[in-house]
């Protein structure tokens, strides 16, 4: 932004965050060309680069970091400010804005008298300046249009401008270099009136301000309407460039230091070229030690090298001039040097615009390599740089444009296209046309045009991670691989333990890319090893081995296992380490292990002297080290820190004096030695379990890398990929509404011109909504969901699984497996048919129905594993194979499990798998809700169901289990009635509720939460019913056969509550009638059909589909219990209740429920069931009412008073009738009247009167 006479700075960006650049030389407090004015006193320190906090705003608001010659500062309040303690009040002046967030912020400028609080922020009072990119606004205490949106990681430029003489001051703002014009004029100016930078801007909102501290990404040297043209100065003065630079750069491009390898030059040396070099490296050093020359000349220097073409090994320039650097330079000056250089460039990259070709990303990634190549600068930069200062997975990050026009997208990819091929009712793909299969053919050439350009950019990547994950560079120390894998394991960490954190969490945009820049970086190397040793593995086969999960020597930081703490693990399951796995546990470090349960972080020494004589025999304590009281080291891992271990000779007995004392150590503590192994020590494979294979896998460090590629997908990635999917789910919401405008354009009747144009005005918005959405869809497909990385998903899948596999084998040792690897096993399934899809398909990927099956084996044998106790993934394994067995694909998996692997889920089926029975259940054929489909059929938006489809199979499995266990079957009905009965009466008093607000003269709103309960609980009554439904078809003899336990019992409360269910909803204007007619939004569910079917299904299944006993006794039951009515039966047919109609007469509005309404759903077959069972029960219910005779008072069951007394209780001789004492006895075996023990019940029969 520029500001003139009095200057002014404007708002760059709405961001959460803001990032002050620091300039330690900064040129005054105040700048001008002439004495200051008697204003200094209010100017602040005259030592440039500190900066204030505005007036009105607390010190929390905004949070100030200097990163980089940087100051950044992160909005920690609703609307923070804060300004500089530097101003200007004269002359030309410019900063410079990242934006690092897109929100809400106001930049610009502000005097020493602004005020500012949490609604009034920079420009908002009368005496500042300020622009908002997000809002496309600009503030001075009122607020008008001005400039463009703004986009993230894009530099905005705040000048102001002032000549002498002139009597008005201007601001404006630029973007990417580009003029947005002058957004104020006539500024106040005068004695007293000097301007700071400054910002306000909400919670977590970010930028980044450049003072002059770096160069300006874009320099002005145009005027900005003024008479010529002028240079506008930074806010700090750039150092000067040395004579040593230019003299530098002669030498190197002379081409002579080229001849000649390091070692030539210290060995061999031309004495005067030497010489000459060591006086220039003398002024050189010094100067490579600030960020600006730094930027501005060597990083400039080194691209214009590149600049020439050809691969980066054919420029040897860049590897020269290091190792002069290293040979002539004090070290510390290389290292601040190179720390300065790395972070110039991943700045350059990030910010960067995007570009057709992606021209500038490729250049500054081909300087990164350039620079990794060397390989002692490589390693200094990963042991001090990379991870710990900046976060290199930058590198690896390909952004999406949000503005599809600046990335050039409009050229790449001409023609756009957009899935619109759907109905309305249904998701049924129609055929395609002509057109659109041209166009969807031109959209697929873009995109494959956008495919190759960042292919590019990605192998760059995998190039650069081939550096870090070099094993072979040991020359002057430990070799590259090996320092990543400490850093990558504690950047895990960081990640791991603040995911609350946001300010210190990798964005999860970063790891995706990250991750499928590892993978196939991972697969390079492991399928190299494999080609040098034919025994070990092929990357198709990889896997982790389980003894990583026990041995200690990997660190899971406070990460769950299946089984629970690993503390606890290590103590109740060390015989079986020592018996399987050869590792035996110090009983003294379990004492201490015990001590830190009791969060006693620090133990006496006296205590220690008191240890058994025996315990410290076999090793005694370790010494605890001081960094062990860090509070970001879990209990699980200070237990891994300091556990001594001892190694026994593999396949022997125990012995005392064959122990080998082994300790695992921390991350930094460990070398190549530690992970790969060497003199009979394994290294990571310690521990190796008689069930695992004794064949070589790989390089136990690549172990190592592709554990932390499963943690890293469980952290963050997964979320990312279902974040993603809402593009693709907006632009299917605006084709559905860009087709519904085109056809009510083709309806509208010529006459109405008004609405015709507003018609075609909405047109427009959707084409042009849908062309930038599709273009940048196609970024996304490209970058997150293309094939390959649907591979690198799906083998990570299979990784997991085959992981998953070789723990099970090891028994009680598989409890020390961590959690996320079955979360990961889960999600990625998930993502594969969910995410990527329909842009790619599982089912083309290789050995897909092998993996399905294998999945489905583990779901089945784990749901109910006693060796996984954490309730969260049993929850989730549960959930992930009801999913499993509601598709077709994945439910046929299910049916190919092998006979001797399916136990236990054929044993346990009944809790989890009556999805994969469902399907064939009274009109329970649809996937739309039919009674949505009669009254909105133009809503495409409606809620859609996951199509039944049964399983045969798994139907016979579930009748013969059902059958065989005579008391399994009444446990678990019993248990379903129960849920029924609480969904139900749950569900009753909220409408109860709902309909007492709508009932209320003032107006109130129903909370949506309630809504949302109110229709859960309803959904649930109804799959309840449907469970109920299908085990009265697969088994009607658990509740007819009364020669069985329970069964009557069992009957008699099925029918209690089906009547009750019935009563509810089939009354004429009840409370359910009353709330399905609000129509409010979030019970759309909730309605007739849904329940009544099922209700309907249960008693056509007992009273029409069963043998003739069976039916007698259902209908026995049914009639006799006391809430029966008949009219609940004839409601379902339509058949409107006789005192309903004489008292109202009928209107023309009232639609009547009947069956026969949803022909489309229910078969004429069972509709003429309904009506048979209609009849014979009207019939059945005359006969009983002729037959019945009246019972008096004393004769009925004190306890429900509806049937008569049948039992009496031994020994205290009370009764009541059968169904009451059964169900009691269920849960209490107290007498309902004395609270005896009832020891048992015998029939009883009333003695006949005299």
């Amino acid at each position: 932004m520029v500001l003139r006479e009095p200057h002014h700075c404007t708002d760059l960006f709405s961001s959460p965050s803001l990032a002050l650049s620091y300039w330690p030389k900064s040129p005054a407090s105040c700048h001008s060309l002439n004495p200051l004015p008697p204003i200094e006193s209010c100017l602040g320190s005259a030592s440039g680069g500190a900066w204030a906090w505005g007036i009105c705003g607390p010190a929390s608001a905004v949070q100030i970091s200097f990163v980089c010659s940087s100051v950044q500062v992160i909005g920690h309040s609703n609307f923070g400010s804060i300004r500089a303690t530097t101003c200007v009040y004269k002359g030309k002046w410019i900063y410079e804005v990242l934006i690092s967030s897109q929100g809400l912020m106001q930049i610009g400028w502000c005097t020493l008298n602004c005020r500012f609080n949490q609604e009034e922020g920079v420009g908002d009072t009368p005496d500042s300046y300020a622009y908002d990119g997000n809002r496309v606004r600009k503030w001075n205490v009122t607020t008008t249009n001005y400039g463009k949106v703004s986009a993230y990681a894009h530099p905005w430029s705040i000048a102001s401008s002032s000549k002498h003489g002139l009597s008005v001051g201007a601001v404006s703002s630029f973007r990417n270099g580009v003029s947005l014009g002058t957004a104020f004029d006539n500024i106040t100016k005068g004695a007293g009136m000097a301007y700071f930078p400054a910002i306000s801007l909400s919670f977590k909102e970010s930028v980044a301000f450049n003072f002059g501290s770096r160069p300006l990404r874009y320099p002005f040297t145009i005027s900005l309407g003024e008479e010529q043209p002028a240079g506008y100065r930074p806010l700090q003065d750039p150092p000067s460039v040395d004579l040593a630079l230019c003299l530098l750069g002669l030498v190197l491009q002379e081409g002579k230091l080229v001849e000649k390898d390091t070692s030539t030059w210290q060995l061999q040396g031309e004495p005067t070229v030497l010489i000459t070099l060591a006086h220039i490296f003398n002024r050189f050093a010094p100067l490579m030690c600030k960020v600006y020359l730094v930027e501005d000349v060597l990083m400039n220097f080194l691209l214009s090298i590149l600049e020439q073409g050809g691969a980066v090994e054919a420029h040897p320039l860049i590897q020269q001039l290091l190792d002069l650097m290293w040979l002539l330079m004090e070290d510390y000056e290389v290292h601040e040097c190179l720390k300065q250089l790395l972070m110039s460039l991943l700045r350059a990259y990030r910010f960067s615009p995007i570009i057709p070709d992606l021209g500038l990303q490729i250049h500054y990634l081909r300087l990164t390599i350039a620079v990794l190549k060397h390989e002692k600068s490589r390693k200094y930069l990963l042991n001090n740089v990379l991870f710990d200062v900046l976060r290199s997975v930058v590198f690896f990050y390909i952004k999406s444009p949000l503005r599809v026009e600046e990335a050039g997208l409009q050229e790449l990819i001409p023609t756009t296209w957009w899935p619109n091929r759907f109905t309305k009712e249904s998701k049924e793909v129609k055929e395609e046309s002509a057109e659109e299969r041209l166009r969807r053919r031109a959209y697929d050439r873009g995109c494959q045009r956008l495919k190759k350009r960042i292919e590019v950019v990605e192998e760059l990547q995998v190039q650069i991670l081939k550096l870090l994950l070099n094993n072979k560079d040991r020359g002057g120390g430990e070799a590259s691989r090996y320092i990543f894998l400490n850093k990558f394991r504690k950047f895990l960490q960081e990640n791991a333990s603040n995911r609350g954190n946001l300010t210190v969490l990798c964005p999860p945009e970063y790891m995706v890319c990250f991750l499928h820049r590892l993978i196939s970086t991972l697969r390079c190397y492991w399928d190299g090893h494999k080609a040098k040793a034919p025994a070990a593995l092929s990357s198709e086969e990889a896997y982790i081995p389980p003894q990583l999960f026990y041995n200690g020597k990997v660190d899971y930081f406070d990460l769950q296992r299946l089984g629970g703490l690993l503390s606890h693990l290590k103590k109740t399951l060390k015989d079986d380490l020592a018996l399987k796995a050869n590792i035996l546990i110090d009983p003294a470090e379990l004492q201490a292990v015990t001590m830190d349960d009791l969060d006693e972080d620090e133990e006496s020494a006296t205590s220690t002297a008191q240890r058994p004589v025996a315990a410290l025999a076999i090793g005694g304590a370790l010494a605890r080290p001081s960094w062990l009281s860090s509070p970001t080291l879990g209990r699980a891992n200070r237990f891994l820190s300091t556990a001594a271990v001892s190694l026994m000779n593999p396949r022997r007995p125990l012995g005392t004096l064959e122990k080998m004392k082994a300790r695992t150590l921390s991350v930094e503590q460990r070398t190549e030695d530690d992970i790969e192994g060497s003199h009979g020590n394994e290294g990571l494979l310690l521990g190796r379990p008689p069930e695992e294979p004794e064949q070589s896998i790989t390089e136990n460090s690549l172990l190592e890398i592709l554990d932390g590629i499963v943690m890293m997908y469980n952290l963050s990635v997964h979320q990312q990929l279902g974040k993603m999917v809402g593009v693709s789910d907006d632009v299917n919401e605006y084709a559905l509404a860009l087709k519904d405008t085109e056809e009510k354009i083709s309806r509208c009747p010529k006459r109405r011109r008004d609405i015709y144009e507003e018609l075609v005005k909405s047109q427009k918005v959707f084409s042009e909504k849908l062309n930038h959405l599709s273009r940048r869809l196609a970024w996304i497909n490209v970058t997150i969901y293309s094939k390959e990385k649907m591979q690198d998903v799906y083998w990570l899948l299979r990784v997991c699984i085959r992981t998953i596999e070789h723990g099970d084998r090891t028994g009680s040792l598989f409890a020390f497996m961590p959690e996320f690897y079955l979360s990961v096993a889960m999600n990625s399934y998930s993502a594969l048919k969910n995410y990527f899809s329909p842009v790619h398909s599982m089912e083309e990927l290789p050995g897909y129905e092998e993996t399905l099956s294998r999945l489905a084996a583990i779901l089945a044998k784990h749901f109910a594993d006693s060796r996984i106790v954490g309730t969260d993934i049993r929850d989730s394994l549960m959930q992930a194979l009801a999913s499993y067995v509601c598709y077709p694909h994945s439910l046929r998996a299910v049916e190919r499990i092998p006979e001797e692997q399916s136990w236990e889920w054929k044993n346990r089926c009944q809790d989890n798998g009556w999805e994969g029975c469902m399907g064939c259940g009274f009109g329970y054929r649809y996937t739309r809700l039919p009674h949505l489909l009669k009254t909105k059929p133009e809503d495409a938006n409606l809620p859609s169901l996951q199509k039944p489809c049964p399983s045969t199979l798994l139907q016979r499995h579930m009748a013969d289990l059902l059958l065989s266990d005579c008391d399994m079957a009444p446990s678990f009905l019993n248990s379903v009635l129960n849920q029924l009965n609480w969904a139900f009466s749950e569900f009753i008093g909220m409408i109860q509720e709902i309909q007492q607000a709508a009932e209320r003269l003032e107006r109130n709103f129903v909370d949506s939460r309630q809504l949302k309960v109110c229709a859960t609980c309803f959904d649930l009554s109804v799959s309840l019913l449907r469970v109920l439904e299908m085990t009265v078809t697969l088994a009607p003899e658990i509740f007819l056969d009364w020669s069985r336990p329970s069964s009557e019992l069992l009957l008699r409360r099925l029918a209690q509550l089906l009547n009750q269910v019935l009563n509810r909803v089939t009354a004429e204007r009840n409370l359910f009638d009353r709330v399905v007619n609000l129509r409010l939004p979030g019970l759309e569910s909730v309605d007739h059909y849904p329940i009544l079917v099922a209700v309907t299904g249960i008693l056509v299944r007992l009273l029409m589909d069963t043998d003739f006993q069976g039916a007698k006794r259902a209908t026995a039951v049914l009639l006799a219990d006391p809430c029966f009515q008949l009219r609940s039966i004839q409601y379902l047919l339509g058949h409107a209740e006789p005192s309903a109609l004489a008292a109202t007469p009928p209107s023309a509005d009232k639609r009547h429920f009947s069956l026969h309404t949803y022909t489309d759903y229910i078969s004429l077959e069972e509709l003429v069931k309904v009506e048979r069972m209609l009849s014979h029960l009207s019939e059945e219910s005359k006969q009983a009412a002729a037959s019945t005779l009246p019972t008096s008072e004393e004769d009925l069951c004190p306890i429900c008073y509806a049937h008569p007394i049948s039992a009496i209780f031994r020994p205290c001789s009370h009764k009541s009738c059968k169904a009451c004492i059964n169900q009691h006895l269920m849960n209490n075996k107290d007498c309902f009247f004395c609270k005896a023990t009832i020891t048992g019940v015998d029939d009883f029969t009333k003695p006949a009167s005299s």
